[in-house]
């Protein structure tokens, strides 16, 4: 049960992480395009500034209720999972053992080694096993909807501040390019820190969020120049 409960926290802590990063990036990405866009239709900081607050306020609630609904969707894919599982293990049960059994061979095990390891396994927790087995998914596991949406809540802000207080204060001379700097700077450590969270490349993550950034930025740039 102690055990159980660790998972439950690690996977709660992995959620809220996942989305402080990609709230954070999001909040970057897209305030970052809206005054960038904004600055090339006009210089006035007032309009610039006002822009970006609403682009904030909207994506915090975009990014929030996103969150809320996405886990609470997977939530409730996964309970109607665990809940056909169960199902097919009072009704199909020598059919789930088998489809068990050949995964297991399927990693190079013997038939004979398979078979013992899937009677053990659905003998200590059955529904587990089958779960995981079937659906790829740990069913001990929660992820908490309301969590997921704070986090974004907070996170997208938060990585808004960047972008809008650059393109805001500095100089008229600089302020386009210091924000794309500061924005590409950014947007470099949201990918590494996604890209760890997720155990993927850190290179081709960070490449793939600064190109998104950067094109972003010069499609809204050249769009606002156009109404200049």
């Amino acid at each position: 049960m102690q055990r159980a409960k660790k998972k439950r926290s690690l996977a709660e802590k992995i959620n809220v992480m996942r989305a402080s990063v990609m709230g954070a990036n999001d909040g970057i990405l897209s305030v970052a395009g809206i005054v960038i866009g904004v600055a090339g239709a006009s210089s006035s900081n007032g309009a610039i500034f006002l822009a970006g607050i609403a682009g904030m306020l909207a994506g915090t609630i975009s990014m929030a209720m996103g969150e809320y609904v996405s886990v609470n969707t997977q939530r409730d894919s996964e309970r109607r999972a665990i809940e056909k599982e169960s199902a097919a293990l009072d009704d199909h049960y020598q059919q789930e053992f088998d489809f068990i059994q050949q995964k297991y061979m399927q990693t190079g095990i013997s038939a004979d080694l398979a078979k013992q390891a899937t009677h053990e396994m659905l003998q200590k927790d059955g529904l587990y096993t089958a779960v995981r087995e079937r659906y790829g998914f740990n069913p001990k596991e929660k992820t908490s909807a309301y969590a997921a949406a704070l986090a974004s809540m907070i996170s997208f802000p938060t990585g808004s501040i960047l972008p809008l207080v650059s393109i805001t204060f500095f100089p008229e001379a600089v302020k386009v390019p210091a924000t794309v700097a500061a924005v590409v700077v950014a947007l470099s450590i949201t990918g590494y820190t996604a890209a760890a969270l997720g155990n993927a490349k850190r290179g081709k993550a960070v490449l793939r969020n600064v190109v998104a950034g950067l094109l972003t930025m010069f499609v809204t740039y050249a769009i606002g120049s156009l109404f200049a």
